[in-house]
Formats: C-alpha cells, structure tokens, sequence
C-alpha cells in the first residue's frame, strides 16, 4: 500500500507541474538538465543569446541559451566555480562572473571573475579577477545577528558594479544592502552605499538583480516578488520610486537580466518537479 501511495503522489506532483499556473509570468522554455541549478543570467547587447551559470558544485562553465531553452553555445572558465551567483555584462561586451556566494559569512576570497568578449568567443576563456571585501565586515564570520556578508545578485552601471547582499538574518531574511566596486582587476574594498528591506521570510531573499539598457529601471527578484525601482538620480538606485509586483508561482527563482527596456528574462533552480524553467515577464 505504501508504495501504491507514493505512486500516487508521484502522479498528482506531475499533474500540478503540467497544469500549474505561472501567473504574470510567461513560460519560454524549460531549460537542459544541466541548469538544475541555474543561479543567473544575462543578455548581452543585440545577440540572442542568453547567457546562464550554475552555483557551486557544478562545473566551470556559462552557457549560451536560446529563448528556446536551446543550449547554443559552452564555454569553460579558466576558475574555479567557487559559488557563482549571478553574471552581468558592460557595454564593450565583457562579462562578469560573481563568485560571492558565502553562506556562512565566512569567506575572504570573494571576487567577481572579468571575462572580454575576445575570450567568449573561445572553447575555454581566460578570466582578470576582481577581488573585493565588505568594507563593514571585520569578523569571519560575524555575530549571528550580523550574518549580512551572502550575495546572490549584482549588475554593471558606468564603470562600476552593484553587489546586493542576502541576508541570513532570522526575521531579516529580507534586508539587502548595495555596495559598489570597480570594475577592473585588482583588489578592491566594497563600498556601502544603498539599503533596501523586503519582508522577514526566506522567500524575501534577494536573489537576482539588473538594469535596463537606458539606466532607468533597476530590477531586485526574490521568490515572493520583482521590485522595480524608477525615478532615481545617477546610481541611488534604490532611493528611488519602487513598484512592487507579486508572483502567483512559487518556486527558486535566482536569475533575472532585461531582454529589453520593458521585458525580463527570469530562471529558476529546479526543485522536486518545479522549476529548471526560462520566463518573460513584462513591466509595461
């Protein structure tokens, strides 16, 4: 009987898989099976391409994906994929692999991987490294109540990147904090320079992040929620006005880039049955 139930269940987790409601977003594709865990994303200027990444434990490698969900085009980082979280991109066709992720508050060789347009268009690229530390961390890791130090979520803006922290923080779980540093190799200091709060559950994370070509729209993602922040002055990006926008889909989502001035493209990590999927999600 036990294993009549499970079979069962089984087959009422597929059933609400094929007819689950996405909401306002829409379904592009289901993505290959080696993005279970796709933690970013990012389109690149006019090419059709979308280019992913996985989190750690996965191979040193980003993808090129259709929006078909067709891989298109592989190619190997000459690092190692310590956590990558997310990836963005500047105007001279670069792109940028963070290597933040930390858990545990504990790490101190946090960097972003700095890959030319030269190198993608090869089988393996080499990478510049950009190394940072939170100018405010001083322990390693900090108090419980000071566990602020994890990222998953940053973007390129006028010669600098934005690093938007994840809390784990109990109750806080919601609370970013934006930091700025150069965009060129070397070793740098992350300077604070935003704040942002979100809602004190796990599904309030900040997860992905990116802004619109013109620089006038700045998306946050979480798994609850896009914040869509307009109407700021140069790169106080989240003093300005925010529109908050409810998903009616739960799942991992972590990787979020404009496909335009009014479209995302958002991913999600597989779980269970759920997920492993590319969306659109228009903020017109």
């Amino acid at each position: 009987m036990r294993k009549i139930s499970i079979f069962l269940s089984f087959l009422i987790l597929l059933s609400c898989q094929k007819d689950e409601n996405f909401g306002k977003l829409t379904l592009l594709a289901s993505l290959p099976s080696v993005l279970n865990e796709v933690s970013g994303n990012e389109k690149m200027g006019n090419s059709p391409l979308i280019w992913m990444l996985n989190d750690s434990g996965n191979a040193s490698k980003i993808y090129g994906v259709s929006k078909k969900g067709n891989i298109k085009k592989e190619v190997s980082i000459d690092a190692q994929n310590h956590d990558w979280e997310d990836i963005t991109s500047d105007e001279n066709g670069n792109l940028y692999i963070g290597d933040f992720g930390n858990n545990r508050n504990k790490r101190k060789n946090l960097r972003i991987l700095k890959v030319s347009g030269k190198e993608l268009k090869k089988s393996k690229a080499s990478v510049e490294i950009i190394e940072f530390q939170y100018e405010n961390q001083q322990e390693f890791p900090p108090k419980k109540e000071h566990l602020f130090f994890d990222a998953e979520a940053f973007f390129y803006f006028k010669n600098y990147l934005y690093i938007f922290t994840k809390s784990r923080v109990k109750d806080k779980y919601g609370q970013t904090f934006m930091y700025q540093i150069p965009s060129e190799p070397g070793k740098h200091t992350a300077k604070l320079v935003g704040e942002f709060y979100n809602g004190n559950s796990s599904y309030s994370w900040i997860t992905g992040a990116d802004i619109s070509e013109d620089g006038k729209k700045v998306a946050l993602l979480s798994e609850k929620n896009i914040m869509i922040f307009t109407d700021f002055k140069d790169d106080a990006f989240l003093s300005g006005t925010v529109q908050t926008i409810l998903f009616k889909h739960v799942s991992q989502k972590e990787g979020i880039c404009f496909k335009d001035n009014n479209t995302l493209y958002i991913t999600d990590e597989q779980t269970l049955f759920r997920g492993r999927n590319l969306y659109e999600f228009s903020i017109k």
